[in-house]
């Protein structure tokens, strides 16, 4: 018997935004101009918290910190699609999540300062603690979105994680699993070619990461991730399917990191200048502001006052982080069972009294 063909599948790309501020009208979403600006000024307020933080690092005031220069725009697109009562699940590369969403500038520095109650994250948000072990997290957020599903919360989870995490077991058993029982979550891939000293094109031998949805029966796009609004209008149609019952969605956002892995990192070891130089012409913020530009939304003037704001709004942030007293030989224990185990109490003993 002749072979046939049984199915076909197509991966398609969404860009709505140019590297010169000019947009594809058709495929331009419906924000208002005010909508635009807050996006621009997120994006703004996480390069210059992104900044202050590795200026920190390096003058001993806080941790190893993993920056987000390059990724603004698929950060701040995707978390200003979600909704109040939507989860977010972080890697650890998406600041511009949680400034989006509202997280105190100061917890945010005192996490990366290496106290965890930076994570006691406020009541109003959902946001589960960010996950440093690459990719483990990805079943945390299918099982969360099936439990959401079963108690009819209508709503959707955001899962993040960055092509690394692609590489991982636990993202093809999450994905499946999300698949099989059509759970409502968005699976977000920062591709910022990179996992570490890794590149894109030795972790994988398919053309783009979208088409893995393909294998587990989910809808699965590539966009611009420099682009905020093809980030925006790729995640805002992704998470309704969700919250509306029609299942998973994964979305690769191709970006760039711009910066170190870590500040425990140097990449000039293994990339080739020219190719950050070529990333760098697509600024994110760039050319948002030359579209806000164009829509006479935006000039020199405000930048200046908004540069001058968030970096006094910083200064506050750091001087709380820095007041607080720091954390107790207890809190090592206290925050790991809902209760001391028998062990955990004697070592704490033997801790505080030798």
């Amino acid at each position: 018997m002749p072979k046939k063909t049984i199915a076909s599948f197509a991966v398609s790309r969404l860009e709505i935004l140019d590297e010169q501020g000019q947009v594809d009208e058709r495929l331009m979403p419906d924000l208002d101009d005010d909508d635009l600006v807050r996006m621009y000024r997120l994006m703004l307020l996480t390069r210059l918290f992104d900044q202050r933080a590795l200026h920190l690092q390096r003058e001993g005031r806080l941790g190893t910190y993993p920056s987000v220069l390059g990724q603004e725009a698929s950060q701040v697109g995707s978390a200003f699609a979600l909704h109040p009562g939507d989860w977010f699940f972080p890697a650890f590369r998406e600041l511009g999540v949680f400034l989006t969403l509202g997280y105190p500038l100061s917890e945010i520095y005192q996490y990366w300062n290496g106290d965890e109650r930076g994570l006691l994250c406020p009541e109003n948000l959902h946001i589960f603690p960010i996950c440093i072990a690459v990719g483990t997290h990805i079943p945390h957020a299918v099982g969360a979105a099936m439990a959401a599903r079963c108690r009819g919360d209508g709503i959707a989870v955001a899962c993040y994680f960055g092509d690394g995490g692609t590489s991982k077991g636990d993202f093809h058993e999450g994905l499946n699993m999300a698949g099989v029982f059509q759970a409502p979550v968005v699976f977000i891939i920062q591709n910022n070619q990179w996992a570490i000293s890794v590149p894109r094109r030795r972790q994988t031998a398919a053309t783009t990461l979208a088409q893995k949805a393909i294998a587990y029966g989910i809808p699965g796009i590539q966009v611009d991730g420099n682009d905020v609004l093809a980030v925006f209008q790729a995640t805002r149609q992704a998470l309704e399917r969700a919250r509306q019952g029609e299942g998973p969605s994964l979305i690769e956002c191709e970006t760039y990191r711009l910066a170190d892995h870590t500040t425990a990192d140097d990449a000039r070891r293994y990339r080739d200048p020219e190719e950050v130089q070529r990333w760098q012409r697509r600024d994110p913020l760039l050319r948002l502001r030359r579209l806000l530009q164009r829509r006479g939304l935006w000039n020199d003037r405000l930048q200046v006052e908004a540069e001058e704001e968030i970096r006094r709004r910083l200064d506050r942030a750091v001087a709380r982080e820095e007041a607080t007293p720091p954390a107790t030989v207890e809190d090592v224990f206290r925050y790991t069972y809902a209760e001391l185990t028998p062990r955990q109490r004697r070592q704490l003993r033997e801790l505080k009294h030798g």
